[in-house]
C-alpha cells in the first residue's frame, strides 16, 4: 500500500512542480488568491481533505522513510482541505503575503516528488529482488 500510494503521489508532485515551472505566471496569479470563487475554494479544500483522509485512513504507517513520508503528505492535504473548508479567509490572506519565492515552490515540488519516487519505484523494486 505504501509503494502505490507513494507512486501516485510522487508523479502528482512532480507534474504541479513542472506546472509551476512552465506555468509560472498563472500559478503566481492562483497563488495570491486574486478573484478567488468562494465555490472553488471549497471545492479545492473538499478535494485535500479527502485525499488527505483517505490516504491517512488506510496508511497511518510510520517506520520506513517512506511510510513517514506518505502518511505526513496524507496528513498536509488533509490539513490543507481542513483550514480550506473551515477557515478560507484566512487560507485566502496566507496567499497575499508579501514575501514570496516562486522559485522555491517548482524545486520544492519536484524534490519531495523525485525523493519519495526513487523511494516508491526504486526502492520497492529493489527489495523484491532481495527477497
Amino acid at each position: 500500500m505504501t509503494h502505490k500510494i507513494g507512486k501516485i503521489i510522487a508523479v502528482y508532485l512532480v507534474t504541479t512542480g513542472v506546472g509551476f515551472l512552465v506555468s509560472s505566471e498563472y500559478y503566481s496569479q492562483m497563488i495570491t488568491h486574486s478573484n478567488s470563487d468562494p465555490v472553488l475554494i471549497n471545492l479545492s479544500g473538499m478535494v485535500h481533505f479527502f485525499i488527505g483522509m483517505t490516504i491517512l485512513v488506510n496508511h497511518f504507517l510510520w517506520k520506513s522513510a517512506l511510510q513517514i513520508m506518505v502518511t505526513l503528505l496524507g496528513c498536509m492535504f488533509f490539513l490543507k482541505g481542513f483550514f480550506l473548508i473551515a477557515f478560507p479567509k484566512l487560507m485566502l490572506q496566507s496567499g497575499n503575503s508579501t514575501v514570496t519565492i516562486p522559485w522555491a515552490m517548482p524545486i520544492g515540488f519536484i524534490g519531495v516528488g523525485v525523493l519519495v519516487g526513487y523511494l516508491a519505484f526504486f526502492k520497492a523494486s529493489r527489495s523484491k529482488i532481495k527477497n
